[in-house]
């Protein structure tokens, strides 16, 4: 598996998001490298970008999958952009566990 795009700030965990909007489902697709080496996870939303609207799904569906309350998680950086830095209340070593339990159970995922 890739390494997973977690880096800990102070109390919080930081993950790296590739949002894809206007998706046919919500899910978390996997980790993968762009050319330069940077790692980001795969994130598909049925929302659009039009006012946040996809930033809110993705704090959503990332909070149902780690079983986090919504609260814990939000956008840091990358308002309007693909690539998002993602907060998450969430020690670093507990949120690569919870990442690497889930993503595990996707056959196709590497």
């Amino acid at each position: 598996m890739t390494d997973l795009p977690v880096r800990a700030n102070g109390d919080v965990s930081l993950l790296v998001v590739r949002v894809t909007p206007k998706s046919s489902r919500d899910a978390l697709e996997g980790v993968e490298a762009d050319a330069a080496g940077q790692t980001y996870l795969k994130v598909k939303v049925r929302a659009g970008p039009e006012k946040g609207a996809a930033n809110k799904a993705v704090c959503r569906v990332l909070s149902k999958t780690l079983e986090l309350p919504k609260s814990a998680v939000s956008v840091r950086s990358g308002d309007t952009s693909r690539i998002k830095q993602i907060e998450i209340t969430l020690p670093v070593e507990d949120l690569k566990k919870k990442l690497s339990e889930v993503l595990g159970k996707h056959e196709n995922l590497h």
